[in-house]
């Protein structure tokens, strides 16, 4: 019933669809994007094993919104990579957080805002906003354990 089978034509552009025919809607999308990377850092004012320099295999996951373009994409999730090893992984993969992040605890509540609003400057760099239509940061979840995390939402950030 749910045999193998090969397509009998595939479908080409300006023969078997239209250009116009690539965009199905008009509505925002949110595409979600997840990296891993590998860190050290201790806690400030803290009692407690994470007050000793340790690390952590992070989890991120993006939450990004936006509405599609004439071929019907809201970003390419190859650009979301792009962004991240480029603008903001370069700050964290194997690195002594206290050392590489701005003056702060380098806690998972303020990583994850650190790291939601370089995304959100990234996304509004020159080129990017009319590449982008109307993209932006909707969340970032940071795991610092498989089973623990922080999250930033664009409602609780730029509603403040």
């Amino acid at each position: 019933m749910y045999g193998f089978r090969i397509v009998d034509k595939l479908q080409k552009i300006d023969e078997d669809i239209q250009k116009e025919q690539l965009k199905y809607h008009s509505k925002r999308v949110l595409v979600s994007k997840e990296f891993t990377f590998d860190a050290a850092h201790h806690l400030h004012n803290y009692e407690g094993k994470c007050k000793n320099l340790h690390g952590h295999t992070y989890r991120l996951i993006f939450g990004l919104s936006g509405f599609v373009d004439e071929r019907g994409l809201m970003i390419d999730f190859g650009d979301i990579k792009e962004i991240w090893k480029n603008e903001i992984e370069i700050h964290l993969d194997h690195k002594y957080l206290n050392e590489t992040l701005p003056l702060m605890n380098t806690t998972a509540e303020n990583m994850v805002v650190w790291i939601y609003e370089k995304m959100a400057e990234s996304l509004q760099k020159e080129g990017r906003q009319k590449q982008y239509l109307g993209a932006r940061v909707e969340f970032v979840r940071l795991f610092e354990t498989p089973t623990s995390y922080a999250e930033a939402r664009r409602e609780w950030i730029e509603c403040e």
